[in-house]
């Protein structure tokens, strides 16, 4: 194993750790947040409205995170009905495209959104009294998680040929 290999495995596992404690927290968050509101709506007078924000918030980071981790655990829809008719070779080549779109697809995303986490700062939240930027900085966290596992998957696939 060449040292370049353990260091692309090294920081995939960092950054899959990153995405797992990110999705954990966000989706306790979730859960926590919704959980709060439930009680409210049924056993005090008024449900306090920061509730359902905070919760909105959570969804969106998890969904933020958890997206990197869906692409490095291959669990996106694959459409298999031409490809399992296709040569290897074509398999090879079609597999290597898709990566090298993804890849090039988010990475122009993360460039944009990083322009959308600045539009944000001067707008706030209606209850939580936050910066918009905090939302819209769970597009940068998927566009970068997702970026980064298709380098390595891109990465893999040249060294197959």
């Amino acid at each position: 194993m060449t040292l370049a290999n353990d260091e692309m495995k090294s920081a995939k596992r960092i950054i899959s750790k990153i995405l797992k404690i990110g999705t954990l927290v966000s989706t306790g968050g979730f859960i926590g947040s919704t959980l709060i509101q439930i009680y409210a709506r049924f056993l005090m007078e008024s449900a306090p409205s920061w509730t359902e924000e905070a919760a909105r918030f959570f969804f969106i980071y998890a969904m933020g995170f958890a997206a990197g981790l869906a692409m490095i655990g291959n669990y996106y829809v694959h459409l298999d009905l031409v490809y399992n008719k296709l040569k290897e070779n074509h398999k090879r080549i079609l597999d290597l495209s898709i990566s090298i779109t993804v890849f090039v697809m988010f990475l122009i995303m993360a460039i944009y959104s990083i322009e959308f986490v600045v539009l944000g700062i001067p707008e706030k939240s209606p209850s939580l009294q936050l910066t918009m930027s905090i939302a819209f900085a769970s597009v940068l966290v998927m566009a970068l998680s997702i970026v980064s596992f298709a380098f390595f998957d891109v990465m893999k696939k040249l060294k197959k040929y």
